[in-house]
């Protein structure tokens, strides 16, 4: 089985926490040839697990895309670094696996694409919640009729960042503390959510969201509200606080209501997707929580391929960055916003089932 020559920008912790288990996992199918990071030594440190001669670790990503022989580049930095970094692996004409957002903001996510365009490569984005089996059943749950008509839905996101910036974990990167791009945390962690539903219910007819400011850098509000109406009727309250935790279980999470019953999901990790019907009876389906890195680049790894269509492409994530700058637009003009039109839509598409 050919192996993809993969060439990894970026060995901190999304790295070695998200894509390195998964890529472990698919070891018949990618094979580490280069690093890079900015800190030459961390990327050493990592090097020596996969005894990666130190000629094949760098601290210039131009460099290595200039030096390796390379099928694809596994793209994990900052949110601000983002587009650069994107735009110069496709401008050599190499395979990326991007993550989202593309790009700190909306102008650059669209002169990426552009670029896409000059240079026709394979581009996936990372966005694991699109590939998130969990999202993915509920979907299809959906599409069967399981609850009949969906009318409307109630999504509750609640998270204590200030307490997570004292642990080890993502919030306590100082980027993400004061980050230097719009939205701040709201861009960088609630853009998942966004992407859930928009592949749970396809596109966006409009949103009008109000937010509670707050003087804390690493998010403009401390609270967002967002009513979120989609294009095919169903209508729904989205809410993302960054500033405290539910304490009564079981928690708000994620809730459709169809003319025929209920579904519940109290967060991506529970593993349970609880249904209720019109009838009294209820039905509990499973599934393994955590899987959207390892399905995204085995996704990615077939479309190199060629045996399927890469399902998270640059177009569909444009469509999730430029919602997520709607709803703040929305806070700051204090009117509905349109979000995909027509002519938006067809250019992000609709991702594959997976």
């Amino acid at each position: 089985m050919k192996k993809i020559r993969l060439g990894v920008i970026g060995t901190g912790m999304a790295w070695e926490r998200l894509h390195w288990p998964a890529i472990q996992e698919l070891e018949d199918k990618y094979e580490i040839v280069a690093l890079c990071n900015q800190d030459r030594n961390k990327a050493l440190d990592f090097a020596r697990k996969l005894y990666l001669p130190e000629d094949k670790v760098y601290d210039d990503y131009t460099e290595m895309l200039a030096k390796e022989k390379l099928d694809a580049v596994d793209l994990l930095v900052p949110i601000p670094e983002n587009y650069d970094l994107a735009a110069a692996v496709v401008k050599a004409n190499i395979n990326l696996i991007a993550e989202k957002p593309l790009a700190a903001s909306l102008e650059g996510a669209k002169k990426l694409l552009d670029l896409h365009r000059q240079h026709p490569v394979l581009i996936m984005v990372a966005e694991n919640y699109r590939y998130d089996e969990g999202i993915n059943k509920i979907r299809k749950l959906l599409k069967q009729g399981k609850i009949g008509d969906v009318v409307y839905f109630i999504f509750n996101n609640t998270v204590d960042f200030e307490e997570e910036m004292k642990k080890d974990s993502f919030a306590a990167k100082e980027w993400r503390q004061h980050p230097d791009f719009a939205g701040g945390t709201f861009l960088d962690a609630a853009i998942h959510d966004l992407a859930g539903l928009r592949h749970i219910f396809g596109p966006v007819k409009q949103v009008y969201a109000m937010g509670r400011p707050q003087e804390e850098d690493f998010s403009p509000y401390r609270i967002i509200n967002s009513q979120i109406e989609f294009q095919n009727g169903i209508i729904g309250h989205y809410s993302y606080y960054t500033d405290g935790q539910e304490t009564i279980k079981p928690l708000i999470g994620l809730r459709i209501f169809g003319n025929k019953g209920e579904l519940y999901l109290e967060n991506m990790n529970s593993g349970t997707i609880k249904l209720s019907y019109s009838d009294g009876s209820t039905e509990e389906i499973t599934y393994q929580p955590d899987r959207g890195y390892y399905n995204e680049l085995l996704n990615f790894y077939k479309a190199m391929m060629g045996k399927e269509e890469i399902a998270v492409t640059p177009e569909i994530e444009y469509g999730d960055l430029k919602m997520v700058f709607d709803i703040l637009k929305s806070i700051e003009v204090n009117q509905p916003v349109t979000v995909d039109t027509a002519r938006t839509f067809k250019e992000i598409g609709q991702p594959i089932e997976i």
